[in-house]
């Protein structure tokens, strides 16, 4: 018998109630049967559901919650720029010198820069990371996938700003339009994700909501697996993170 290794994990983020349960695999119908126990006066109440961007997940909450508005969780869309951002650099890496990048080469240098947002740079490291980036790679393909990157963050900041019509539809333009020109393929794939997520990715823009909650009790239940060094058996292994994640939330008996 297969023990199964993954687990979805359903957490409360509006309230207080934290873990809320976990489901056996990451299946379109483990997650709707999850659900579907709950019964449906407590399936109806749910209004928002945060997540990854996941087709699967995104099934199963369309089929099991269709009154539920879908938001994708902002950082793993920033995420998918950072990906695509390291795979343009990795690219024009071996196109250039026919192998991976070394610590000499100014690329493989700025890798952790490429990465931080424009706004956690100083002045001097900016121009640095920009300067040696024109000089080593005269395409601009790497510079053209960091503004990409920080197009998109551009547009997800709108929801910090009340997630104005007028705003995101300018924003989402400029990004467009810069994915679509620079004839790169990851980023023409970044640009068609945002697009095929997009009622999620709105959802973001005017609820502000995030998977924050969710990925903090994640690090828990991994942390308590690890502690455990695993479980043969789930139940006890459920037992031990539903414990772990439920203790800040105990009172504190005084004897």
């Amino acid at each position: 018998m297969k023990l199964e290794t993954f687990e979805t994990n359903f957490v409360d983020l509006a309230g207080s109630q934290g873990l809320l349960g976990q489901a056996s695999g990451r299946t379109k119908a483990n997650v709707i049967a999850w659900l579907d126990e709950r019964g449906q006066a407590w399936k109806d109440a749910v209004a928002v559901v945060a997540m990854d961007p996941c087709a699967t997940y995104r099934a199963a909450i369309v089929e099991a919650l269709p009154h539920a508005r879908i938001v994708a969780d902002h950082f793993h869309l920033v995420q998918l720029a950072n990906q695509a951002l390291t795979d343009v650099r990795r690219r024009v890496t071996w196109d250039t010198h026919g192998r991976r990048g070394r610590a000499s080469d100014p690329a493989w240098a700025a890798r952790r820069r490429l990465l931080r947002g424009r706004e956690r740079l100083r002045s001097e490291q900016f121009a640095r990371m920009w300067n040696d980036l024109v000089d080593a790679d005269p395409s601009s393909k790497i510079l053209t996938a960091w503004i990409a990157k920080e197009e998109l963050r551009a547009l997800l900041a709108c929801a910090r700003r009340g997630g104005h019509r007028h705003e995101i539809s300018a924003r989402l333009h400029r990004f467009n339009t810069w994915c679509a020109d620079s004839r790169l393929p990851e980023l023409e794939r970044l640009a068609g994700t945002i697009e095929a997520w997009w009622p999620e990715v709105l959802g973001f823009l005017q609820t502000g909501l995030t998977n924050a909650g969710t990925e903090a009790t994640n690090r828990t239940v991994k942390t308590a697996a690890r502690t455990a060094y695993g479980f043969r058996n789930l139940d006890n292994q459920r037992r031990r993170v539903r414990f772990a994640c439920a203790r800040s939330n105990r009172r504190v008996t005084v004897c």
